[in-house]
């Protein structure tokens, strides 16, 4: 299967991450959730949530409040809103600030990543962001110290940087093939994909990602890492946030 293609929508997103307006058919169509031929709406996973924003049809907008991954993307529309019904031509327009502040969230998560695989060893155990603040864990028995000043300052010399971000797809074994493609300590690509997403912060961090991300470590903005949490068996959690 195409990796743009989920059931029966081709996802936009993955081949222009700026793309915030689209027309699509609609397929089918409950209150529970809407079916589109085409979508921009990112649907969340990797720690991204999924995006907000609208179908305007006929002179009516539904609201869209996230998404639901089945085997389709539904679109699940604000209770009460009016749904459309199968085959009417819709435009669709997603919320515009809060995808941007996810795409210089998750492109910072990378950056963090990157620095902190490349200074310290430390694979990934997991992650979680939310528009301008998010949280990476880290397989960290112990924290050296001037860790937490020593991280965010490395952040920010590659976000001066202005490192190039690159989004390609790859065969699995080609993919596979790059050093460390996997930075967290579970492989959770799934062996049924057979053409894996990579996102390269070019000279810095190289993995299989699926979400969004801006085009070059400049646009993330500036990191602060607001706090180190131990989540105990040498498990460390810091949270970071973005600003202008």
């Amino acid at each position: 299967m195409s990796t743009d293609l989920h059931g029966r929508t081709q996802r936009l997103e993955l081949s222009d991450q700026n793309l915030r307006d689209f027309e699509a058919v609609v397929l089918d169509a409950t209150p529970e959730g809407i079916v589109l031929s085409r979508s921009a709406f990112y649907p969340g996973g990797g720690g991204q949530p999924a995006d907000h924003g609208v179908l305007i049809w006929q002179g009516v907008e539904t609201r869209i409040a996230g998404v639901r991954r089945g085997d389709d993307l539904r679109l699940i529309p604000v209770e009460g809103d009016p749904v459309p019904a199968a085959g009417t031509v819709v435009r669709g327009a997603v919320a515009d600030p809060r995808r941007s502040a996810l795409m210089r969230t998750h492109s910072g998560l990378h950056v963090l990543c990157g620095v902190v695989f490349r200074d310290y060893g430390c694979l990934v155990t997991g992650g979680n962001m939310d528009e301008l603040s998010a949280r990476m864990d880290f397989d960290l028995p112990e924290v050296p110290a001037g860790f937490k000043e020593a991280v965010e300052d490395a952040c920010n010399a590659e976000i001066t940087a202005d490192r190039r971000i690159d989004v390609r797809v790859l065969p699995r074994a080609e993919a596979f093939a790059i050093p460390d493609i996997v930075r967290t300590a579970t492989n959770l690509v799934p062996e049924s994909v057979q053409e894996v997403r990579i996102v390269d912060i070019v000279g810095l961090d190289t993995q299989a990602d699926g979400g969004t991300h801006v085009a070059s470590t400049k646009q993330i903005g500036h990191i602060r890492v607001a706090k180190i949490e131990s989540k105990g068996r040498g498990f460390r959690r810091l949270r970071i946030q973005i600003s202008d």
